[in-house]
């Protein structure tokens, strides 16, 4: 009898803290720029190649753990079964990575974001949530000299996509200010409906770039574990201002 009230106890009381998650009930589409056959951006570290892909995965998947932590149903659109979170400085291209659901990566530009936007548009139409949410990950690439802050974009017709952008972007330039305060936050907030996945994807979506892979003082942002949990955390502290 002990026995029996105590796991019925502990099952109602796990029960209500999983009712009290913050974000119990939401539903997040997570994609990390490009993958598979396709690395995008090259940076350089001495003899050793920084991709796009992997530090954009890398970014997004503590983003898709710190959301579940909170409670969120979250589709990782670009998945890779092999790599996990990963706090080496330097990742390794690989070309496994695949589209939700196991589908593999098309090289073509056009066919891949297709892809992508197809599998966010049914999940989104097979969901019934109050809040659902599409965030897209990318790491730019300029001119080496030329460096630049997070920004965001959205879709000018998505006043929830702008809405998220803004307090994502918020708790950024907070965050400057605390941890970098001898220096300005540039990143900003634009529309931008030219970018495929903004213009064909269904729920409020927030494209994001992480900084020029090719500058060596945006690299830091990539290169350090603890900067891209650090960028995962901010992005959930946003997500959090936004859903209350």
């Amino acid at each position: 009898m002990y026995l029996f009230f105590s796991i019925l106890l502990t099952s109602l009381l796990a029960g209500s803290q999983s009712a009290r998650l913050p974000l119990t009930g939401t539903v997040f589409y997570l994609a990390s720029g490009h993958g598979g056959p396709d690395p995008g951006a090259i940076g350089r570290l001495g003899k050793h190649r920084l991709p796009e892909d992997e530090y954009a995965y890398d970014v997004t998947i503590r983003l898709a753990q710190r959301l579940e932590e909170k409670g969120a149903t979250v589709y990782m659109i670009v998945d890779d079964p092999n790599d996990g979170i990963r706090d080496d400085v330097v990742l390794k291209i690989d070309r496994d990575e695949m589209a939700y659901p196991r589908q593999a990566i098309p090289l073509n530009q056009v066919a891949r974001l297709k892809q992508t936007t197809d599998a966010v548009n049914k999940l989104y139409a097979r969901h019934k949530a109050a809040y659902q949410r599409f965030i897209t990950i990318h790491v730019d690439s300029r001119s080496k000299g030329e460096k630049i802050d997070v920004f965001f974009y959205h879709h000018s017709a998505s006043p929830k996509g702008k809405r998220l952008a803004k307090h994502i972007h918020q708790r950024f330039a907070t965050n400057y200010r605390r941890h970098q305060a001898d220096r300005p936050y540039s990143g900003n907030v634009t529309t931008r409906n030219s970018l495929y996945v903004v213009r064909q994807s269904d729920p409020p979506t927030v494209f994001i770039e992480l900084g020029n892979i090719q500058n060596p003082l945006d690299q830091r942002r990539f290169l350090l574990a603890s900067n891209r949990q650090a960028l995962a955390n901010w992005m959930m502290q946003g997500i959090l201002d936004d859903y209350r």
